[in-house]
């Protein structure tokens, strides 16, 4: 992802729009690109301090909040990565358990 693709998905992400996939480009780009990160945090003050301001609440503790939306984000794409691992595995067992079913059924047949 580049700059430009990651410049376009800043709202988004504050306003939780995007995939799974798409998170996980983000972050990613985010993470090593500090040009990226001024924008996302520019944005995401912005958008925060105009809700706070409007429900008349809130901490005004900004960079706080940001941190926590992205270690939120991380664990989140941390979680699906998980779940995608596990699925395989399981996949991975279940086909295995069926061909030494069909293995053995066959060692039946012609035994």
């Amino acid at each position: 992802m580049n700059c430009q693709e990651a410049q376009r998905l800043v709202m988004p992400y504050i306003q939780d729009e995007l995939t799974d996939r798409e998170l996980e480009e983000f972050l990613e780009h985010v993470e090593t690109c500090p040009a990226c990160q001024e924008e996302l945090e520019i944005y995401f003050m912005v958008s925060l301090g105009l809700r706070q301001l409007d429900e008349g609440s809130g901490s005004f503790n900004m960079k706080q909040e940001m941190e926590e939306a992205l270690d939120l984000s991380y664990r989140r794409v941390h979680f699906v990565r998980t779940i995608k691992i596990a699925c395989y595995a399981v996949n991975t067992l279940a086909g295995m358990g069926l061909l030494s079913t069909f293995l053995l059924q066959l060692r039946i047949w012609l035994g």
